[in-house]
């Protein structure tokens, strides 16, 4: 393990985008919700902007009005749900990733904007669950990303101080909430955001695939 990061006691995650490939999905769900419901056409850079945030925070780029949320949230929850056990799958390396922080001893956990029942549902098609030990969604913790307050709830289920954990996230929420924790972050370019998106939010550390984790860590 590199000398700097030899503290480091935990490592926490997000879920879409970073352990999970679930970029096509997303976007085909947000744009059949909005496309149907809102009749609005919209690009993907639109429909994707707020993906690391609960849904219906995503949908107030679209409406205010909180009786019309609730019905996107339900057309977008139908269509996803329907198609999820068929396409979800892990990034290539993630699994061999995890294996190896686990095997030094480093505790695993997922903070994530999914509900809690989908995303374990998620871990367990992709073959991931083994490797966690717990799971935050944004029903076991009322405050979402970028607020730090579900990953300060991980690091607490961890058993450790914030500043021996680490928040890897593909998204600019992820690593704005870790670092207002006081994690060691890892910005994952592999997922739904820019390097260049992710680099303005100022993480400690980048990588480019699941596997270069290992280096800063193994």
């Amino acid at each position: 393990m590199r000398a700097e990061l030899a503290h480091i006691k935990a490592v926490l995650f997000d879920l879409d985008g970073t352990l999970l490939d679930t970029y096509q999905l997303i976007l085909d769900s947000m744009r059949y919700t909005i496309e149907t419901e809102l009749g609005l056409d919209c690009s993907d850079e639109q429909l994707m902007a707020k993906v690391g945030q609960p849904l219906a925070i995503q949908f107030t780029d679209f409406t205010s009005d909180p009786v019309l949320i609730d019905e996107l949230l339900k057309v977008y929850r139908a269509y996803n749900e329907a198609r999820h056990d068929a396409v979800v799958r892990a990034f290539d390396g993630v699994s061999e990733m995890l294996a190896a922080l686990k095997d030094v001893g480093l505790s695993l956990g997922v903070v994530t904007s999914k509900r809690h029942e989908l995303a374990q549902r998620g871990l367990d098609i992709a073959g991931l669950a083994s490797y966690m030990s717990f799971l935050v969604g944004p029903d076991d913790w009322p405050e979402f990303k970028p607020n730090p307050g579900s990953v300060l709830y991980g690091c607490r289920l961890a058993g450790c101080d914030p500043s021996e954990c680490v928040y890897v996230g593909d998204s600019p929420f992820d690593i704005q909430a870790g670092n207002s924790a006081g994690c060691v972050t890892i910005a994952a370019l592999w997922g739904m955001f820019s390097k260049a998106v992710l680099c303005e939010q100022t993480p400690s550390y980048t990588c480019s695939r699941p596997t270069d984790i290992l280096s800063l860590l193994v």
